[in-house]
């Protein structure tokens, strides 16, 4: 039987997490997240060191990939942390090596002008990087307060009867959905893929799931819409993000590629039961699950995944930033190919009345290498709407290599390279006139 204790426990760590991540405040005037505000303070504190910090993170990532590929050696191998940080693939290790050359380029203006431009690397390590560097901080330590304290349950027995109308998904799926939307992408895609593995979820649902509702993070989105000045419309902008997001998860598991997956499940298993309710009602269900959730919490393994998710986030997100920023960003000041790419956008923007649609154009399609390119071309765009626009597509396009996308190719979710490129255009396609018409209306 639980206490009064048991359920705060889960109240107050929940309520917590979503004033912190949520709900918008006032201060000094805009509108902006707790979060973002904490990055800021720091970030102003920090000042010039934090492109130093950075390279020096980002160069121990490399470093330790390194030795961990290379020579395995048994203390890495034997602790868990270390494994889940230094040993990835080969392509994310060379991802990394190239990522701290660049920023030592940047730093000490050595080499190749082109790299170290203030419109290119530059630009990430000076500008990019320290936003990022601050909030993930704050996400990482406090995002346990969203995960792990039983709001994703409670919400998740409540959504069970609607997955499968609307979604074409079991209502566990919820659970996959919210950690993705509330917490971070890749979270979703590993719960997804673990749950794909244990015969949950047939090959369809996984595809669906791994590829429709792992976006970006609460975080990344703050990081976005302070990156192109937008806080003050955090609720226009996310209610926007949630309305294309939706409206793509409704309509992209009825098309092909999505829709032509086997109904199979992995290995050839049989279907795996979903947990029942009994003769209680969902909500209290739910709230059953919840307080078993945040009961079995310890403040100290709490504290401890904050910290590896900062750990997590500096290592292993920096130097991805950094690499893939740095050569698309060259790619787009010194080569037309952006603006090739993009050029059949621009009658397609001018038509719904988008300003600066010549340069808008060019951020359409980036975004499938790196989620913040759109962000980075066109922060130097004049007009509000158009940065607003640019923001809101290159969360809700979902599919960018660096990480949900590379994630996804690696896992066991079956889904190929060619499938994600069509759900990347699927999604653009999707997403552009519904994000247009709200932009119309808010600004």
């Amino acid at each position: 039987m639980y206490t009064l204790k048991h359920y705060l426990t889960f109240i107050i760590p929940s309520f917590i997490g979503i004033f912190l991540f949520i709900i918008p405040v006032s201060i000094d005037g805009e509108f902006t997240i707790s979060v973002a505000w904490l990055a800021s303070k720091v970030q102003d504190i920090l000042g010039d060191s934090i492109p130093f910090i950075a390279t020096s993170i980002i160069g121990l990532s490399a470093i330790f990939s390194l030795i961990a590929g290379i020579a395995k050696p048994t203390f890495m191998l034997n602790s868990a942390l270390m494994k889940k940080l230094f040993f990835v693939s080969w392509i994310w290790q060379i991802a990394r090596v190239v990522g701290f050359l660049f920023s030592c380029i940047v730093l000490f203006q050595v080499g190749p002008s082109s790299v170290w431009n203030e419109n290119t690397g530059g630009l990430l390590l000076f500008d990019l990087i320290p936003v990022l560097f601050t909030i993930f901080i704050f996400a990482g330590l406090f995002l346990p307060l969203l995960l792990d304290f039983g709001l994703l349950e409670i919400c998740g027995a409540m959504f069970t009867r609607i997955m499968r109308p609307l979604f074409t998904l079991p209502g566990r799926s919820s659970i996959d959905c919210l950690a993705s939307w509330l917490g971070d992408g890749t979270v979703g895609v590993l719960l997804t893929n673990k749950q794909y593995e244990d015969g949950f979820y047939t090959k369809r649902e996984a595809a669906v799931i791994g590829t429709t509702f792992s976006v970006v993070s609460i975080t990344f989105t703050i990081v976005i819409m302070e990156y192109l000045e937008l806080e003050k419309y955090f609720g226009a902008f996310y209610l926007t993000i949630v309305v294309a997001g939706l409206a793509c998860a409704l309509i992209l598991p009825r098309i092909p590629p999505l829709s032509r997956k086997a109904d199979t499940y992995h290995n050839q298993q049989d279907k795996k039961e979903e947990e029942k309710s009994g003769s209680i009602s969902l909500f209290k269900w739910g709230v059953n699950r919840a307080v078993k959730q945040a009961s079995d919490k310890r403040f100290s393994d709490v504290v401890k995944g904050g910290v590896e998710n900062v750990l997590d986030l500096w290592l292993g997100v920096l130097p991805i930033v950094m690499t893939i920023g740095t050569i698309a960003l060259v790619i787009a000041e010194y080569t037309p190919l952006f603006k090739l790419l993009g050029a059949p956008f621009i009658p397609v923007l001018e038509m719904l009345q988008v300003p600066e649609a010549a340069e808008a154009s060019q951020t359409m399609l980036i975004g499938f290498a790196d989620m913040f390119l759109p962000a980075i071309i066109g922060s130097g765009i004049e007009s509000e709407m158009t940065r607003f626009i640019i923001g809101c597509l290159s969360i809700t396009q979902l599919i960018y290599m660096s990480e949900v996308g590379g994630l996804l190719l690696g896992s066991k979710v079956p889904v190929t390279f060619l499938d994600l490129v069509l759900i990347f255009l699927l999604r653009t396609v999707i997403s552009i006139p519904i994000i247009i018409g709200i932009a119309h209306v808010v600004f």
